[in-house]
């Protein structure tokens, strides 16, 4: 129940706070209803940072830092990092959005503060908001027709005269050459300061004089819904929250599902995620079944070049070594497995195999065309190519070693990709060199047995009977 004129001291109030911090160069702020602000209580504010090489902290430490420092009663301040590309389709308060939907109003509000006690509590978010306000105050004319009836006063004319008093009613458009002027018709803010402006506002009568409109209605202050929120035609609330630092997006989903299934959601709520957090839920069902993809491709393409279904697999067992390299080089240095990373362990399957490529491509050409046995060419092989193999595992280390250490905009994007890349190579050329050479005799191994074997089925079946 704020006013417009309390809202702006308000907004000055924090604006001049935020101007404070060393970090912050500019403060744009808007009050009132538009697109974005919904209601009047709302004020949104655009702060701009120093650029990155001038500042130490990130836009996320600096966040919650100014959410402790800026101070004002009664007012809840939410902060989130602009991002130039967003899938978001709806302004929120805080980053990442989670919305409970259901037919039933006073079921659906239920359900939504007993999730709102559940995630306050979680360790894993914060800055849990909810876009339910519910506690407005709106004021009821109660007109008493009869009363109306008796002073000739109709209720048309009592709707003119409070869109007179408190609308915008265009009276008048003063034309000039180059522009045009509206004239809006309103009250004196002098009388429309609280309930008591509806005690000074008179209706014409029938008989050409005038009443007050206290004579013929009561006025009822009562509490109401400032906005009432839909998601497929369908009540809903929204329910917005920031990640607690050191705190991935996958640890924050499952911690609001598990407090989803404790806090008992009837049937008829339905929960969902919305922009980015709903994008990050549904990659994670697509993430291993890419990766599986990738790595039956590369077994495909082997088979059809090495006429083999054993070696490809000798040249993919170089992928776990590498992979465990990537993860580890992740975990070492905080960073998340997000869609960058998953990239990078794609660019690192192709990179790393190549190692075994060239081992076995040219053990196979010695034992094809100069008959020597499996041990003696892969031994020639880790030999011959062991130079090569080191030259383009460090062109292409070096290579990612800008990607990991860069700075600079963007370098947030680009370092998980680097740390993937390098982390995989490193790990994995310390192994390969030694595990590729046994995998492959234990495997040349094992397709002489099998072959063996179904030579003695094919001549026990060609055999005569007795």
């Amino acid at each position: 129940n704020v006013s417009y004129q309390r809202m702006t001291e308000i907004q000055r109030d924090i604006a001049e706070q935020l101007m404070r911090d060393p970090d912050v160069i500019n403060v744009s702020s808007f009050v009132g209803v538009d697109a974005q602000n919904t209601t009047l209580n709302t004020s949104r504010v655009l702060i701009e940072l120093k650029p990155l090489n001038q500042r130490h902290d990130s836009a996320s430490d600096i966040i919650r830092r100014l959410q402790r420092s800026v101070r004002e009663a009664g007012v809840s301040l939410y902060m989130q990092p602009v991002q130039d590309l967003t899938i978001d389709a709806s302004v929120s308060r805080t980053q990442y959005q989670f919305v409970l939907q259901g037919a039933d109003p006073t079921e659906l509000e239920t359900a939504a503060r007993a999730i709102m006690d559940r995630l306050r509590g979680l360790t894993e978010i914060t800055d849990v908001s909810s876009d339910v306000q519910d506690q407005g105050l709106a004021a009821y004319v109660d007109v008493d027709r009869d009363a109306a009836g008796r002073l000739g006063v109709s209720l048309a004319t009592v709707d003119n005269i409070l869109y007179d008093a408190f609308g915008q009613r265009i009276v008048s458009t003063i034309f000039t050459q180059s522009n045009q002027y509206r004239v809006i018709l309103e009250n004196s803010p002098s009388f429309a300061g609280g309930p008591e402006a509806f005690d000074k506002l008179y209706l014409p009568t029938a008989s050409g004089g005038q009443t007050p409109l206290s004579s013929i209605a009561k006025i009822r202050i009562a509490p109401a819904a400032l906005t009432v929120n839909h998601l497929g035609q369908f009540p809903s609330v929204g329910i917005s929250f920031n990640l607690a630092k050191g705190v991935s997006l996958g640890a924050a989903v499952k911690a609001i599902e598990r407090a989803e299934s404790e806090a008992g959601t009837p049937p008829s709520v339905t929960t969902t995620f919305l922009g980015a957090a709903e994008t990050f839920q549904k990659s994670l069902t697509n993430e291993l079944w890419l990766i599986l993809a990738a790595i039956v491709v590369i077994y495909i393409v082997l088979g059809v070049l090495y006429e083999s279904f054993i070696h490809p697999i000798t040249i993919l067992s170089t992928l776990p070594s590498a992979t465990i390299g990537a993860l580890l080089g992740l975990m070492v240095t905080g960073q998340d497995l997000g869609v960058v990373g998953i990239i990078g362990l794609i660019l690192l399957f192709g990179i790393v195999k190549k190692n075994a490529i060239m081992m076995i491509d040219f053990a196979l050409d010695a034992e094809r065309n100069e008959g020597l046995d499996p041990r003696s060419a892969i031994h020639q092989a880790a030999l011959l190519r062991f130079r090569p193999i080191l030259m383009t595992t460090m062109a292409a280390l070096l290579g990612a070693v800008p990607l990991m250490i860069g700075g600079g905009y963007g370098a947030e994007l680009r370092q998980p990709l680097g740390i993937a890349i390098v982390g995989g190579l490193i790990l994995s050329q310390l192994l390969t060199l030694f595990t590729t050479p046994v995998i492959y005799l234990w495997f040349d191994r094992l397709a002489r047995d099998l072959a063996q074997r179904a030579r003695r089925r094919g001549g026990e079946a060609g055999a005569p009977a007795e």
